[in-house]
């Protein structure tokens, strides 16, 4: 293909950045529009659209995409996909890569995929689903003081009880961070009142999951899928915890390397054909195609790999090293998703590794502090084997970038080993200064649980 293409990301997170850097490489990129140009990073490298972004009023878009001959839409994050913006910008001679409505309930509703899972035999937890915070909390209490038994049946029980409570989630989309892994039954009882009661998650927590505590090593395994084929890409480890051996609250990603030795190929063959060729298969018998990034969240656990969840894009920060090590030209694999064509294209890699730290602002995830002036960018960006991805949290004033929420910056890495690759990542990450930030020292050091 050497037709040039003009192109609408939706999105302004640092995924979206990393998507724009990747494309901007490409020959086939005409013109590049952002909906987000409040992002630092993307304001200076595509045009911004001047109509609403609203799917109450969706046709503003579809009329921007028919005036600027929009041939390719590349949506980034969940709720849009959820929301069904990839069937309404689909049309003749424009390309949406990401799934429609039905198949973004993968990662919308997490109660739907669990009984998709469950009825085709994909490898998973156990769980239960509740709409009633008093429901779900006797549950719990059946848990934690199971019918009585005999002998030594009735010691194991009450061990496995009182060291492993289940895991609490809520069933609806809350950005990453509706997940809380309790230490102990006490605190999965409050995880309840915050997610059902307290709605800390938004309308995502009308119905909670209390899920069967998986152990292992995780690992993301992301696929691209154009409703057929399925291209499995290099595995990443993803650190959700805050602090440094991942301690503290669970965020929506703290950093995460590429390739991740902690799957074996053998492993990573029994996922792609067990989850990923299964999903899309159920997906199919449910008379519902999917195109796009099929993300599955996966336990390593003693029985073998299992799903904790699904994402339906490009995880971030996963998304970071997956750019940093693409050499084939991005645009090319986005549009053989959308037409079925996978099966024709050579990807290629970067034989190096790639580590992504992500800088934070002081509070975050539960208060972060805006406006602190970031400075130190164009030193990190000249970092041999570094470059700086710009995150949603960020915005323009006055000339300066400054933080405006969460997490500011991803900062990625490449190197021959995990130990050049991070050397890389944190060398450019102390090039950088704001006040308040914070990130974790530790990324790719050492498998994550």
């Amino acid at each position: 293909m050497s037709d040039t293409i003009n192109v609408l990301l939706i999105g302004g997170g640092g995924r979206e950045h990393a998507l724009a850097l990747k494309m901007r490489e490409s020959k086939r990129l005409g013109e590049l529009w952002t909906t987000h140009p409040e992002n630092a990073g993307l304001a200076r490298i595509a045009k911004a659209v001047d109509v609403p972004v609203s799917i109450r009023e969706i046709y503003r878009l579809q009329q921007f995409c028919e005036r600027n001959n929009i041939g390719l839409v590349v949506i980034g994050p969940e709720d849009p996909l959820a929301e069904g913006y990839a069937d309404k910008l689909a049309a003749p001679g424009r390309l949406v890569f990401g799934p429609g409505a039905e198949a973004a309930r993968l990662e919308a509703d997490k109660a739907w995929a669990k009984q998709l899972m469950k009825a085709s035999s994909i490898p998973t937890a156990d769980a239960r689903v509740f709409t009633d915070a008093r429901v779900a909390k006797d549950y719990l209490a059946s848990r934690e003081h199971p019918p009585a038994l005999e002998g030594k049946a009735q010691k194991l029980a009450g061990k496995a009880a009182a060291e492993l409570p289940p895991v609490i989630k809520a069933a609806g989309l809350a950005k990453g961070k509706g997940v809380i892994v309790p230490s102990t039954f006490k605190e999965a009882n409050e995880a309840i009142d915050r997610i059902m009661v307290a709605r800390e998650f938004g309308d995502a927590g009308s119905r909670v999951i209390i899920e069967e505590r998986l152990e292992g090593p995780e690992v993301s395994v992301l696929a691209i899928v154009d409703g057929h084929n399925i291209l499995v890409l290099p595995p990443c480890q993803d650190h959700k915890r805050l602090l440094d051996g991942d301690k503290g609250p669970n965020t929506g990603g703290m950093g995460a390397y590429c390739p991740a030795p902690v799957i074996d190929d053998a492993t990573l063959a029994i996922v792609e054909r067990d989850v990923l060729v299964a999903t899309v298969d159920a997906l199919r018998r449910e008379g519902i195609e999917y195109k796009g990034v099929l993300y599955a969240g996966i336990m390593l656990t003693p029985a073998g790999p299992k799903v904790l969840e699904f994402n339906c894009r490009f995880g971030d920060p996963e998304c970071q090293p997956l750019m940093a090590r693409l050499k084939s030209d991005v645009i090319d694999l986005l549009c053989a998703a959308c037409t079925g064509t996978l099966d024709t294209v050579d990807v290629q890699w970067d034989e190096r590794t790639a580590c992504c730290v992500v800088m934070a602002a002081r509070g975050y995830p539960d208060a972060p502090k805006k406006g602190a002036v970031i400075e130190g960018l164009e030193e990190a960006a000249r970092h041999e084997n570094a470059r700086v991805t710009i995150a949603g949290a960020t915005r323009t004033k006055d000339g300066d970038t400054v933080v405006s929420g969460g997490r500011v910056l991803g900062v990625t890495g490449l190197g021959a080993t995990i130990s050049e690759a991070r050397q890389a990542a944190y060398g450019a990450c102390d090039a950088i200064k704001f006040e308040g930030a914070q990130f974790r020292r530790d990324i790719g050091s050492k498998p994550a649980r």
